[in-house]
């Protein structure tokens, strides 16, 4: 396997999605003489395999049905993967996810998380002394 992907000079791309994550895998769909882009968004569930091999579970909820694709990971199909949120799992597979519905199946999300919106600047510091209200002295203790 390693000759094969050396011969079709495979990128050394990291994959750096764990199980918990919430992605959204933009896909190349061909219909008749016109290609589109049309988007998965869901959970990742499982990863499995390895090399070139390697391929992924997600998994979402469409109209009350539940719904599970599996992508490989060298696709030309995939034009790309995006990471919306991260979520803090203890497995690998999470498979019970498949039972669970409504506010159960959702993930706690780790703190490390990528937010969409930037991050704002924080406040300039007002050299004002502060007075307590106890009427102190405006001076901080040392």
């Amino acid at each position: 396997m390693k000759k094969i992907e050396a011969q079709l000079g495979m990128k050394n791309e990291k994959f750096n999605f764990k199980t918990g994550d919430t992605l959204k895998v933009y896909t190349k769909v061909v219909e008749g003489d016109n290609e589109r882009i049309q988007v998965f968004d869901g959970v990742l569930i499982a990863r499995r395999g390895s090399g070139i091999s390697e391929s992924f579970t997600v998994r979402k909820i469409s109209y009350g049905v539940g719904v599970e694709r599996v992508f490989p990971i060298r696709s030309p199909k995939i034009d790309k993967i995006e990471l919306v949120k991260t979520g803090k799992v203890r497995r690998a597979k999470i498979y019970y996810l498949r039972e669970l519905s409504g506010k159960a199946s959702r993930l706690e999300e780790t703190e490390g998380a990528q937010s969409s919106a930037p991050d704002a600047a924080p406040a300039p510091a007002q050299n004002a002394p502060s007075t307590s209200a106890a009427g102190g002295t405006g001076t901080q203790p040392q």
